[in-house]
């Protein structure tokens, strides 16, 4: 979790030490499938949001890795709330007014790799493994967030 990451300045705002998602489930709404864009991850009060460039999945086996840019292609975004989220706070038809945005981060350089294997179970599945290379964030005050820990985003499985 990430919990020890956040600290509270003398001056009310909120400083940011590390962004550390390794540990948190990778989540999304729906039933996951080729076109499922919106991934993120929970750590109580913090979320870690993917989208992903639109077609970037597919139901077959990768040869190479498949790589889109951040933030060209796809995004990501850091964002602390003032209280623990949930996967509502992403998912439900009106999103729930809290909890509320404290501070919310872009990533400014990095990229999404994406290999994909058939499921050894189940043929008409694939395993996308999605991982994060080179990822750099910037806050407004101009401050690089170089304690990243997030490389494996998690593996998404869809069917035919």
């Amino acid at each position: 979790m990430m919990i020890s990451g956040l600290a509270a300045c003398s001056d009310g705002e909120l400083q940011i030490e590390t962004i550390d998602f390794d540990e948190e489930t990778l989540q999304f709404c729906g039933t996951a499938t080729t076109g499922t864009e919106l991934l993120f991850k929970i750590s109580e009060t913090e979320v870690l949001i993917l989208q992903l460039q639109s077609g970037l999945l597919e139901n077959e086996t990768s040869t190479d890795t498949i790589i889109s840019s951040i933030p060209g292609e796809s995004q990501l975004i850091y964002r602390a709330l003032n209280d623990n989220a949930s996967t509502a706070y992403f998912c439900d038809p009106i999103p729930p007014a809290t909890p509320a945005v404290i501070e919310e981060i872009p990533a400014e350089a990095g990229n999404v790799r994406i290999f994909t294997t058939q499921s050894a179970n189940d043929t008409t599945s694939y395993e996308h493994n999605i991982r994060l290379a080179g990822v750099s964030f910037v806050n407004e005050a101009g401050e690089r967030i170089t304690n990243l820990f997030v490389s494996n985003f998690g593996t998404l499985v869809t069917s035919d």
